[in-house]
């Protein structure tokens, strides 16, 4: 979950770090944070995210039991955690197959580019072309990342 959450809007390469637990994240002060590259409302949302998992009130090893509304629903209750970072928890930790990302920027401007679709098309115009992908919505926007990836090289 750490890792997501150092992923919003920022390079992937900034949000890779070791193993951090819950514990040891409690331990670490804002200038040792600082100096890994968190910002100040990042420390605040991963030492409440620490905090909520010390305490016993969320559980992630749990969440794999859970349908994806109920891991939304426990996720976004967390400081700083949004329905972009819940996709990206239920595509990559949870391994659902299901999910399209209508935050995700990228996702979304592939799918644009490969449908040819208006620039300002809604957010539910975009998740009714996804509609049809069930149940692989997640392996579509795969596809989608990798030809946004593809076209960033040129």
């Amino acid at each position: 979950m750490l890792h997501i959450i150092l992923e919003q809007q920022v390079s992937l390469a900034s949000a890779l770090s070791g193993e951090i637990t819950a514990e040891g994240v409690l331990t670490l002060s804002d200038e040792e944070l600082k100096a890994c590259y968190f910002s100040r409302q990042k420390t605040r949302y991963v030492k409440h995210l620490a905090e909520m998992i010390v305490e016993g009130q969320l559980d992630l090893a749990g969440l794999e039991h859970l349908s994806d509304a109920e891991v939304r629903q426990q996720l976004c209750a967390v400081k700083g955690i949004g329905n972009w970072t819940v996709d990206v928890y239920l595509m990559f930790v949870l391994h659902r197959a299901d999910v399209f990302p209508v935050g995700d920027l990228a996702a979304v401007n592939a799918l644009k580019k490969v449908k040819a679709l208006a620039p300002d098309i809604s957010k539910d115009g975009l998740l009714l072309i996804a509609e049809g992908w069930k149940p692989y919505r997640t392996v579509a926007t795969m596809l989608l990342w990798h030809i946004y990836l593809e076209e960033k090289k040129r």
